[in-house]
């Protein structure tokens, strides 16, 4: 059965100056492979892995280019154009994707880019995109751990922080008072499950939380750059939380309760304005 806006295996059944026909099954009969995409050297029988989606002409058709989103996915695109019925993605094929008006959170501007979900709109059999992502999402209850690693996309930004999009499949909230780092809509993150409320919804952070393993991994990476910078580092309790994480890849609050147990220690020597390392007599 052939997956439309998916990659299929299909065997060469024609081979003809303008490319190679592929056996699309009773259903969809002989699909086109364009010259331009087929392999230079391909005989009848071979066995091809290509994406299957309609043609400008609204045909069927095969290509080994590889598109920027196969059907079921959330993937970041530019706006190429618009028309009466909606925007159109460049997705990396010659068809450019339709955004039709219905699907889109807000109107798209023609050079934007915008977080989209690709699927196949079962009114017109026609692969689609569309922004509002929410509806594609799993409503039912997540059955994730606390503290359970999983893979984030940003997906709208919020007054509270950004809405991203955990495994694909449920969405949640990073607060902005807890993101140490540059991100940006459409990136894909690894994340951590901080907490699931009553109500069923989810916060995620991007570090793991505070936490013995954490703590010593920090002082260790401390106390190394301490040595590779002669001792001492321009870094302090005042110092901007951007700067402490382009050093250390940590919060604030992380680095003060770290660097304050390596000073109980005995092991570093807080300044003003730098951090330096305790020698031994």
């Amino acid at each position: 059965m052939i997956k439309l806006g998916e990659y299929n295996i299909l065997k060469v059944v024609k081979i003809v100056d303008f490319g190679v026909y592929l056996d699309g099954g009773e259903y969809w009969g002989e699909i086109l492979l364009p010259k331009e995409t087929a392999p230079a050297e391909c005989k009848e029988g071979d066995e091809l892995k290509v994406f299957i989606y309609f043609d400008s002409e609204d045909r069927v058709i095969a290509t080994m280019t590889i598109p920027k989103a196969v059907v079921g996915d959330f993937a970041l695109m530019k706006v190429v154009g618009t028309s009466r019925v909606g925007a159109f993605l460049d997705w990396g094929l010659r068809k450019d994707l339709l955004v039709p008006f219905r699907e889109q959170r807000e109107e798209m501007i023609v050079g934007r880019e915008y977080l989209v979900y690709v699927y196949v709109d079962k009114t017109t059999d026609r692969i689609v995109a569309s922004t509002r992502l929410s509806r594609f999402l799993d409503k039912t209850p997540a059955e994730y751990e606390l503290g359970q690693e999983v893979e984030l996309i940003v997906a709208r930004r919020t007054d509270l922080g950004y809405n991203v999009i955990v495994n694909n499949s449920h969405e949640a909230i990073i607060y902005r008072n807890e993101i140490f780092q540059p991100i940006t809509i459409g990136q894909h993150l690894t994340g951590y499950i901080k907490t699931i409320r009553e109500d069923g919804k989810i916060d995620c952070i991007l570090q793991k939380n505070d936490g013995h393993e954490q703590i010593d991994r920090l002082a260790a990476l401390i106390l190394k750059k301490l040595e590779e910078n002669g001792g001492s580092l321009a870094v302090s309790d005042k110092s901007d939380p951007d700067e402490i994480y382009r050093l250390f890849g940590c919060s604030k609050k992380n680095y003060k309760k770290t660097v304050g147990g390596l000073f109980k220690q005995h092991k570093v020597i807080i300044g003003e304005k730098e951090l330096k390392l305790k020698m031994e007599n």
